[in-house]
């Protein structure tokens, strides 16, 4: 299965993780406006928009919060082919970084695991811009990240931090599952200490990551040839944003391509370099401004601006109004 570009895979886990939450699948797909059938279809799966549509059909229907009730009753066996591959693992280290090779199979999202100060920090950037993940999937992967090494170690791990832009208004529940506390920040992130990070999976299984893995490759393979430039560039724009390296020589070498062959084959797509920088700035800066409280000096940097002036000259060019009337709800100038 190639999955669409900006698309969530559904399969037959789906009806387990449904069945174990209480709700029948009928009836979820009936409130989120979705065909009777769709969990019964092989390869199927769902554009961004229509995605968080249904986990807001099951979040509307699941009493109550739906992350903390999906990591109570997921099990091994309602894991997609990734992340059961990554439970045999033998070790958090390497299934996070075998979960971050594979991870866009089944959902545009990127994961970043990298070990440093005697810390593993595991971070998520959703890569469908300017769609924006309903605030309970996103802790649903902060959270998952702790369950998952909670299953392969057998023990009551608990991470040492975790950041995210859209904490839950009611933290307790959710920080008593963690064992830790819920931090605002920009960006959303799960760290361990390395001591845990190293823990032995007990589900640890070589060989059936073997098996596993051929099939992982060529998926992955088919989904880079599918994609078209335009995404693959949008995607590695999230990605870069941060570092403020966004210039597109620098993007032409994520991408490994030349800055000229980029440029063409981004306008045979119908658009510019200039264009699509703009157009994912803009969606990111909305998405912080009506989803956090950063400050609007700390979203310049987010996006990548050297100073916050040259963030509210452009934010302004982009919209005709200001960051501050967008965080109040205001409409743009006319």
């Amino acid at each position: 299965m190639t999955l669409p570009a900006h698309s969530y895979a559904l399969d037959a886990t789906w009806r387990t993780l449904l069945h174990d939450l209480g709700l029948g699948p009928g009836d979820v797909l009936r409130r989120a406006g979705l065909p009777d059938d769709l969990l019964a279809r092989p390869n199927a799966s769902l554009p961004s928009q229509d995605y968080y549509r249904l986990w807001q059909a099951i979040e509307d229907m699941t009493d109550g919060p739906l992350a903390l009730r999906l990591c109570e009753v997921v099990r091994a066996e309602a894991f997609s082919p990734p992340l059961f591959a990554a439970l045999c693992s033998p070790d958090l280290v390497t299934a996070a970084r075998r979960i971050g090779k594979y991870k866009r199979l089944i959902a545009p999202i990127r994961l970043d695991a990298a070990m440093a100060d005697g810390r593993l920090t595991v971070e998520f950037t959703w890569l469908d811009a300017p769609f924006v993940p309903p605030d309970s999937l996103v802790l649903m992967d902060l959270l998952f990240t702790v369950a998952l090494v909670r299953m392969g170690t057998r023990e009551p791990v608990r991470p040492i931090e975790v950041v995210t832009a859209v904490p839950p208004a009611r933290v307790d529940a959710y920080e008593a599952f963690l064992g830790a506390h819920i931090r605002k920040g920009g960006g959303h992130r799960v760290v361990f200490a390395a001591a845990d990070a190293t823990r032995p999976f007990l589900t640890s299984n070589d060989a059936l990551w073997t098996a596993f893995e051929p099939d992982l490759r060529r998926r992955l393979a088919d989904l880079d040839g599918a994609a078209s430039t335009v995404e693959r560039v949008r995607a590695a724009l999230l990605e870069a944003l941060p570092s403020g390296l966004v210039g597109m020589d620098a993007i032409a070498r994520r991408l490994g391509a030349g800055k000229r062959t980029l440029q063409r084959r981004i306008e045979a797509e119908g658009t510019s370099y200039q264009a699509l920088l703009n157009a994912t700035r803009e969606a990111l800066a909305r998405h912080y401004l009506e989803r956090t409280t950063l400050p609007p000096t700390e979203i310049a940097f987010l996006l990548g601006f050297d100073e916050p002036n040259s963030f509210f000259r452009a934010f302004r060019t982009w919209t005709g109004t200001t960051p501050e009337v967008v965080r109040r709800g205001g409409s743009p100038a006319t």
